[in-house]
């Protein structure tokens, strides 16, 4: 697997705001279906992609050492999982991504692992969107970090 240079350093990082990182030189994307991936992500499977040069900017991860073989990293104040670092090097989760469209997975592995109901998960009906649930979505505060490297965060409270 070679790897690829991005036009651009590609920036991310938890929910919070408390970890960051940065990278530039990122290898092929991929979908994990191990049960250490779906456990980690609390989810049906593990989007990571290869990170040749990837550095935290701010904050460190916590790292949980999940088998002889590997440890992943995630936020100790939100929680969110962040990477997967093994002998062969390190990957990042591909949500985390600022921009996960520049990341896309290109490959699934761990075959054997996949939940039985996940071919099917795009031919899942559809349910639109209803004024009620649009009015409860523009009522919300988000105390998510924004999808773009700030200088601090949370931001400081404005004074009265």
């Amino acid at each position: 697997m070679s790897a690829i240079e991005a036009s651009e350093t590609l920036t991310g990082g938890c929910q919070c705001g408390a970890v960051r990182f940065a990278t530039k030189l990122v290898g092929r994307g991929s979908i994990c279906h191990c049960r250490m991936c779906q456990k980690a992500f609390g989810s049906f499977f593990g989007p990571l992609v290869t990170s040749h040069d990837g550095h935290w900017t701010r904050g460190e991860p916590k790292w949980f050492q999940s088998s002889d073989a590997a440890r992943r990293a995630f936020c100790s104040d939100c929680g969110t999982p962040l990477a997967y670092e093994t002998k062969f090097g390190l990957e990042l989760a591909i949500g985390t991504f600022d921009e996960p469209e520049k990341v896309p997975p290109e490959i699934q592995v761990n075959l054997n692992d996949r939940v039985s109901f996940f071919e099917g998960l795009s031919t899942l009906p559809v349910r639109e969107t209803t004024d009620e649930w649009r009015d409860f979505m523009s009522g919300i505060h988000s105390n998510q970090h924004p999808d773009h490297d700030t200088e601090s965060w949370p931001p400081k409270e404005e004074a009265l």
